[in-house]
């Protein structure tokens, strides 16, 4: 059945636009990716588990099997323990950037996102910006449970919050990382696999759990050029007001030089990505 002349006019009446809507700025499409990545959330809670529960696990569990031992009583164990954990579980948490990435990829989206024409890095950016709340539940819960368990950081909470700030900062810039790899690996389980083994080598040997004055000369030499043992010495230092410039700087620079390198990679890989 065919519409006639005058039902095309008036259909052709009802959807012409009078003005040609105008491009979307890269901030306003990086922000509504930013808010894809936490309707994610609002959508499938579970995904808040790991920054809920690990935070709790690692906390309790390595505060009580090595306080005794390495200080004395569990106490003092904790006021330097819990920087060094805050760092670690906001770390462990940044391989789902590139995990969410590869899912995107096997499900299709990707290939959707690439032929919008919007901002090209918007999808990728935003999703990193999304992850930063997730990085931010993760260390309110760990902060919150250190106060709980006795932790009294001496530089208030303005060091606390310095703290976080920078600890966000350098989660951000490594999550370049693993974004990569959610470009170049073919499943999101090889991702997380692959994630790990960069990651276990960062968080375990360096300084979050014992001061390198106690390891082998050959761990020490390690631990002193791990860029993990430089974050968790400054946000001890913010936390403690004994954090000097040199140390915050050290992380910012660092931050911002694997920023500038890995971003045009992980842009490059995703424009020719087939």
């Amino acid at each position: 059945m065919s519409l006639d002349i005058g039902d095309n006019t008036a259909l052709r009446r009802a959807v012409r636009v009078q003005h040609r809507p105008s491009r979307p700025t890269a901030v306003s499409v990086t922000l509504t990716f930013m808010h894809r990545a936490l309707l994610k959330i609002k959508h499938v809670p579970e995904q808040l588990f790991d920054v809920t529960l690990s935070p709790l696990i690692f906390t309790l569990m390595f505060t009580f099997l090595f306080g005794g031992a390495i200080a004395g009583d569990t106490r003092t164990y904790l006021q330097f323990l819990l920087p060094g954990i805050l760092v670690q579980t906001v770390l462990l948490i940044t391989v789902y950037t590139g995990f969410t990435i590869n899912t995107d990829i096997t499900k299709g989206v990707f290939d959707r996102f690439r032929s919008l024409p919007i901002w090209r890095p918007a999808p990728i950016v935003g999703a990193l910006l999304g992850d930063t709340v997730r990085y931010t539940i993760a260390s309110s819960v760990t902060i919150a449970l250190g106060l709980a368990l006795g932790f009294r950081p001496e530089g208030g909470a303005v060091g606390v919050v310095l703290a976080v700030a920078l600890l966000l900062v350098f989660a951000f810039a490594l999550s370049w990382i693993f974004t990569i790899l959610g470009l170049l690996l073919r499943s999101p389980n090889a991702v997380m696999g692959v994630s790990m083994l960069v990651l276990m080598p960062l968080t375990f040997a360096s300084n979050i759990f014992a001061p390198p004055e106690t390891m082998p000369s050959a761990l020490q030499t390690w631990v002193g050029i791990n860029p993990v043992s430089h974050l968790v010495t400054a946000v001890r230092g913010l936390m403690a007001g004994t954090a000097t410039f040199g140390q915050v700087l050290w992380v910012l620079v660092a931050a911002a030089i694997m920023t500038a390198v890995l971003a045009p990679v992980t842009m490059r890989m995703y424009a020719r990505r087939n």
